[in-house]
């Protein structure tokens, strides 16, 4: 699926849509350019969820970790150059945690996460477009999402149709 956001605000909306459909465990990566809206995604996911800590991104902290209506794992990976670098992080205690973990470039890590995530990319609407346009793929992998792709739809209907 692929959805457009004309701000900061509105990838929030984007993903406070997404965030009822979320269940303890699912693993999001999230993908694309750098000031793409990776952490305005998740500061929108934590809102939906209830939590009222700001939300920034852990690029130099690496992982933050969020109370609310669900836990709420942050990681950015994007400093980490090996896998033994991920695996220092804890990322499998997270990923076994009833949370939701949303990991920032976590793409570059996809052979050392479970098969079962969403993927989300986020693309920066080019110089035909204004500045805080936003292109942003959504892809469910794997056998969980497969059972909520129509809810995902549903959910996503009125960005996917602009």
């Amino acid at each position: 699926m692929k959805a457009r956001t004309n701000s900061a605000a509105e990838t929030q909306a984007l993903a406070a849509a997404i965030a009822p459909i979320l269940r303890p465990g699912d693993l999001l990566i999230l993908s694309g350019d750098l000031g793409g809206g990776k952490t305005a995604f998740v500061q929108g996911l934590a809102a939906a969820m209830g939590i009222e800590e700001a939300v920034t991104s852990p690029t130099f902290v690496l992982a933050q970790t969020f109370e609310g209506t669900l836990r709420l794992h942050h990681l950015d990976v994007y400093r980490l150059d090996s896998p033994a670098e991920l695996a220092d992080l804890a990322v499998e205690e997270l990923l076994a945690d009833d949370a939701v973990t949303a990991i920032e470039w976590g793409e570059r890590f996809l052979d050392q996460l479970r098969a079962d995530y969403l993927r989300i990319s986020f693309g920066l609407g080019g110089l035909e477009l204004p500045p805080d346009v936003r292109i942003i793929e959504i892809e469910p992998a794997g056998k969980s999402w497969e059972t909520r792709a129509r809810g995902l739809e549903d959910a996503l209907q009125w960005w996917t149709r602009r």
